[in-house]
């Protein structure tokens, strides 16, 4: 009898510390997606929810910002830059069990750029001149030139592979090839995930996942507190954060993101379509005090747009150091010797809130009057991205290695350079890695002598969680919350 008693014990220990093993996880973020294709709009919430844990491209990024083969085993590029082979791993599919061939990666990079693409990278894909399906695992791009960016463009969640037949319900349903599976989407609450017994790589660890949208602050802190979720990224007060580093229940992760915070300018709008003006606009500005007193001092300062944790970042913020002094004349010199008024319209972040505030009563200081709007997003889309009707705003530009954007003399704040142009075409066709940083020095160096916009911090991106959590990203090289790693400590 001795002997069944401790049998029975021990085996209703292991029953009890199964039954509370902990596999499914609740996660926080605040933006709710408007649909769930991320290759067919530019709301980095989708990518938030969606890339890595559900839809997968032939590269993708890591978290440290590298490019690493994703559905791509491997691949060859072509001496002349021309031609990429792609090498497609085998046994790979789809959510609905569908192969995944290279029919599917022909269909989905042909529609990135095709006449009907709403695709919010549609420049990145331009270049392709043709994809071919060699073999059912082969695939052959095409380029019109040689392209030194592409396989760092392909790892975007704008070129994630897709299928044919899944595109007609794919805004509601979407069907990819990753580690987890989508179960359901109640708007306005929340979206679940499940793990994809069937996947082709290393399985996720959690059996479960549930994205919850928490838009407000305050609402975010009571979550955490009342551990209704499990971690929150990019947790929006961080305010808050000194009181979750001080409870042992909580761990606080502080990340960069690729988010360039900027108090952007438009450049065809008298008068910062005078450079002195710009040029004053940014020794009027003390970064330091917005990221203390709108980021609580999460943050770190930038002069150009480019992220300080690439290798190739060039620190340049003494080209626009804080010094009102040298504002006021150089405003005198600009022929506004009492100054002038603008708008100020921001969008609802509270960076770009709070960033406003402290940015309106530093130009006050040297003349500059700003009428200050508080916008949503549907309206700063539609005055300012696209009616570019402005003449400031603050927003933070978070794709990855986006430079090129001040190539596009047509994009919002309006800078048109034909050499910095030139210098971006250059760029792209480079392979060269040496060469590339040259040109890329060059870039930040030019943007931040024309002062083109006011270049204020890198966005940081802080997390808090459960203690025992682990695998979560620290940085954010991509719009991502990759769950994939993802795991609970015993």
């Amino acid at each position: 009898m001795t002997f069944f008693k401790t049998t029975f014990t021990a085996a209703a220990v292991l029953m009890a510390t199964t039954a509370v093993a902990k596999d499914d996880l609740t996660i926080a973020i605040q933006l709710e997606p408007p649909h769930l294709d991320p290759t067919s709009a530019a709301a980095g919430a989708i990518d938030s929810v969606l890339y890595s844990n559900v839809f997968e491209g032939l590269t993708r990024f890591g978290p440290d910002g590298s490019v690493n083969p994703g559905l791509a085993e491997s691949w060859i590029i072509s001496n002349d830059g021309l031609t990429y082979t792609f090498k497609l791993r085998t046994g790979v599919k789809f959510h609905d069990g569908s192969d995944m061939t290279a029919e599917d990666v022909v269909f989905s990079l042909n529609r990135t750029q095709g006449e009907e693409s709403t695709n919010a990278q549609k420049a990145l894909y331009a270049g392709i001149a043709g994809v071919e399906a060699l073999d059912k695992a082969t695939v052959k791009l095409t380029l019109s030139k040689p392209n030194g960016s592409m396989l760092f463009n392909l790892a975007w969640g704008d070129a994630v592979i897709v299928a044919p037949e899944s595109i007609e319900n794919i805004k509601q349903t979407p069907i990819g090839t990753g580690a987890f599976k989508f179960d359901s989407w109640t708007q306005g609450d929340k979206i679940d995930l499940s793990r994809n017994e069937n996947y082709w790589g290393t399985p996720a660890t959690l059996s479960k996942a549930t994205f919850k949208f928490i838009s407000d602050p305050t609402a975010a802190f009571a979550a955490i507190m009342a551990e209704d979720i499990d971690a929150f990224a990019g947790y929006p007060a961080p305010e808050n954060l000194p009181q979750f580093e001080a409870d042992p229940r909580f761990q606080v992760i502080v990340g960069n993101t690729e988010g360039e915070t900027i108090l952007s300018t438009n450049n065809k709008m008298p008068p910062f379509d005078n450079i002195l003006v710009r040029k004053a606009l940014a020794h009027a500005i003390d970064r330091q005090a917005i990221i203390d007193g709108a980021m609580f001092g999460l943050g770190t300062p930038i002069g150009t747009h480019f992220a300080p944790h690439n290798p190739d970042y060039v620190d340049l913020t003494a080209n626009s150091s804080y010094d009102p002094e040298l504002a006021k004349k150089l405003l005198i010199e600009a022929g506004f010797p009492d100054g002038f008024k603008t708008t100020l319209k921001l969008p609802p972040p509270s960076y770009a809130r709070r960033g406003g505030e402290i940015i309106a009563a530093q130009l006050r200081k040297v003349g500059i009057e700003t009428e200050v709007s508080n916008l949503e997003w549907a309206q700063w889309l539609e005055q300012v991205f696209r009616g570019k009707d402005f003449g400031l705003t603050i927003v933070s530009h978070t794709e990855p290695f986006d430079i090129g954007i001040y190539a596009r003399p047509d994009y919002y704040f309006q800078y048109d350079n034909k050499d910095f142009q030139a210098l971006i075409t250059a760029l792209n066709a480079e392979a060269n890695p040496d060469k590339r940083s040259k040109m890329i020095a060059k870039a930040q160096t030019t943007i931040s002598s024309d002062y083109v916009n006011g270049y204020l911090f890198q966005l940081a991106t802080p997390t808090v969680a459960k203690a025992n959590l682990q695998g979560l990203w620290k940085d954010a090289p991509t719009q991502a919350t990759d769950l994939t790693g993802v795991s609970w400590a015993e």
